[in-house]
């Protein structure tokens, strides 16, 4: 029993005589003021298919939670939707969002003084939001997955959203008919549920579930499957559980889970954002976590997984291959994993995977063995040097060429690169850097997918090289840097790049470096003059003045 609800059961006082006519204005009877009260914090929206189906969850949950002897008390938290704002001045509010949505489940739990809390969500930002406030409140919680998107078909394949960010790009190029790209917007996704591939959603879901804060198999669920549902209740129930027991986030959220979230991550082949984000629920936990500890990461644990958006499955074909636990399992048996961390059902690790085989079914290939891996390595790589002196991250997966040197393209706007890239003035061998697009520059750190499946489908992905102090989209891949620290608008080696400056990128060395001394690079410094901010009121200029260095999660209260 938590403090909250023991002492609303003992407490007569005619101090209390207000709270509880109010609350029987929303249906509470003489017997509901001794139980606990769960808030139930639903990220439905029908701005976004991710989110339009967590109506019929959250309402799952509900009826579980009255079963299970509580009082639910449900509110809403906002969503954006990444994939409608791409490419435009809206995607400023993306990173943003994460943080307006975990202070208002934070500010609803903290003023309502909530005994639990269920938090369910979809898009994006909705989960390291809801983590972030389940972190810092500390009372008994569990995150429920709205699920994923089923594929979209044309031609004999699989589409996704990014399927339309690259046909753009493709068309652009001369290499696909309008038409067609028509057709794939059509297709590309065809119901509820958010973006299909290993993109930032179903990256975060997993690491959830690898951190233990969701249910096993729940990550990797399609939205419009009645098995979504199932567990939501179900969530809810080991929540009523968690809630008698006291069985807390930050027991939970231990450097051992942190530790497994990336090797996950790593196994999946999953987004760079993930970083950003393990980063900041890591703080708001008071858990100490670095991008040494993802470096760490890669060297230990190869990718096992063949999903988009380099490879070629969608989560729909993980989910039926096994899902997360069938890649924690493989993990586990190779030490890659911490067994001994602990699960929101009170189990650990090891006694959740007790019963998953050690190896992945033979009938599928979304899944590889410990022994043929689609990497050795993973795919993530933080890279250092003179353009990075607090780090970058780099995406690498699906690629051959772990290193480019090249002539600097520099743009000080993601629209400025997209316009070239359409216009046919990126070739062979460039390396785009896109500045001002950070934390505080941006503002927002704007993912920039546009310019990336521009790239691809003009058919450079392999061939050119991109950095910026912005982020990149789940479904981003190529050769890739993002998150250079510090960032541009603060006066980070970035903002002193000039055009044809040779720049490399060496996965391999984990470098990012400018091929000019250091002291022409004081010589510029001295005539560079910080940008303006864009912004002067609202959220987004309240953001710039709060906002930390990626390097430490782009958190705002620190």
């Amino acid at each position: 029993m938590s403090d909250n609800f023991r002492s609303r059961a003992v407490t007569e006082g005619l101090e209390r005589a207000p709270n509880r006519a109010m609350l029987r204005a929303v249906g509470f009877r003489d017997g509901d003021f001794t139980k606990p009260i769960v808030g139930v914090a639903s990220a439905y929206s029908t701005i976004t298919p991710c989110n339009s189906g967590l109506n019929r969850l959250a309402d799952r949950a509900v009826s579980a939670l009255r079963t299970g002897g509580t009082m639910p008390q449900t509110f809403g938290t906002i969503t954006v939707s990444d994939g409608i704002s791409m490419g435009t001045e809206g995607m400023r509010y993306s990173l943003v969002s994460r943080e307006v949505i975990a202070d208002s489940i934070e500010t609803a739990c903290g003023a309502q003084r909530m005994d639990g809390l269920l938090a369910i969500g979809g898009c994006d930002k909705n989960m390291p939001g809801a983590m972030i406030a389940i972190a810092r409140l500390d009372i008994p919680a569990v995150f429920v997955y709205g699920g994923t998107i089923k594929p979209g078909h044309y031609a004999g394949r699989d589409l996704t959203v990014v399927s339309v960010f690259e046909a753009v790009g493709a068309v652009g190029a001369g290499r696909m008919a309008a038409d067609e790209l028509g057709e794939i917007e059509r297709r590309a996704c065809p119901g509820a549920g958010s973006c299909g591939g290993m993109f930032t959603a179903n990256t975060m879901s997993a690491a959830i579930e690898a951190m233990g804060m969701s249910l096993p198999f729940s990550s990797t669920m399609a939205a419009e499957d009645p098995e979504t549902a199932d567990s939501a209740a179900r969530s809810a129930d080991v929540l009523v559980d968690a809630i008698r027991q006291r069985r807390l986030p930050r027991q939970i959220l231990t450097r051992q889970a942190f530790e497994n979230a990336i090797a996950v991550v790593m196994a999946l082949g999953g987004s760079t954002n993930a970083v950003l984000h393990l980063l900041a629920i890591a703080r708001a936990a008071e858990v100490p976590l670095s991008l040494l500890d993802f470096e760490a990461a890669r060297d230990r644990v190869p990718v096992l997984c063949d999903l988009k958006p380099s490879g070629r499955f969608v989560t729909t074909d993980l989910h039926r291959a096994g899902g997360i636990p069938q890649v924690m399992r493989i993990l586990l048996d190779h030490s890659a994993l911490r067994g001994d961390a602990v699960t929101i059902e009170g189990k650990t690790v090891a006694e959740v995977l007790k019963n998953v085989s050690s190896r992945p079914p033979v009938d599928q290939e979304v899944i590889r063995p410990w022994d043929r891996p689609i990497a050795e390595r993973g795919h993530i790589v933080i890279l250092r040097g003179n353009l990075a002196p607090e780090g970058a991250v780099a995406k690498v997966s699906g690629h051959a060429h772990m290193s480019i040197t090249g002539p600097a393209r520099v743009f000080d706007s993601e629209e400025a690169c997209l316009a070239a890239i359409l216009a046919g003035a990126i070739h062979t061998g460039d390396l785009i850097v896109i500045r001002y697009e950070g934390p505080k520059g941006g503002p927002g750190m704007r993912e920039m997918l546009a310019p990336t499946a521009a790239l691809v489908g003009a058919g450079l992905g392999d061939s050119v090289g991109l950095i910026t102090d912005g982020r990149f989209s789940g479904g981003t891949h190529g050769l890739v840097v993002g998150h250079v620290a510090p960032e541009a608008a603060v006066g980070g080696p970035l903002a002193l790049v000039e055009e044809g400056d040779a720049i490399t990128i060496d996965a391999d060395r984990r470098e990012l470096s400018v091929d000019v001394s250091q002291r022409d690079l004081e010589r510029r410094r001295a005539r560079w003059t910080p940008p303006p901010p864009r912004y002067k009121s609202g959220v987004l200029a309240k953001y710039t003045r709060l906002v930390s260095s990626s390097s430490l999660g782009a958190v705002t209260d620190a």
